[in-house]
């Protein structure tokens, strides 16, 4: 299971977690007490309730580049194209815009 922390603003905003098969983007409950909070995209609302999906949110695909840039970021990290999470993991912490993905480091419990 791979995971990212998504932050709106370098504030912790929620978590997104790749499953068996699914995806799970979970809005921190921090982060929805503050009443200035903002949705991350107007796709995913603002609410408690985990969104799941079986394919990558299209927000989330969206941050990942295009083009000449995706080649460059398969070459270099040695990415499939079809692995969407693992591109947003690799070339999204530092977006053009508002949002970001960090990488959640998996720890052996």
């Amino acid at each position: 299971m791979r995971k990212a922390e998504i932050h709106m603003e370098c504030r912790l905003a929620g978590i997104l977690e790749e499953q068996d098969r699914r995806y799970v983007f979970t809005y921190d409950p921090a982060y929805l007490a503050d009443k200035q909070a903002h949705a991350i995209s107007l796709s995913l609302p603002l609410q408690a309730e985990p969104y799941e999906d079986k394919r990558l949110f299209p927000f989330f695909d969206g941050l990942i580049p295009e083009g000449w840039l995706l080649d460059i970021a398969e070459q270099t990290w040695k990415l499939d194209s079809r692995d969407r999470m693992g591109l947003l993991l690799a070339c999204c912490r530092d977006c053009i815009g508002a949002v970001s993905v960090l990488p959640v480091e998996e720890t052996d419990e």
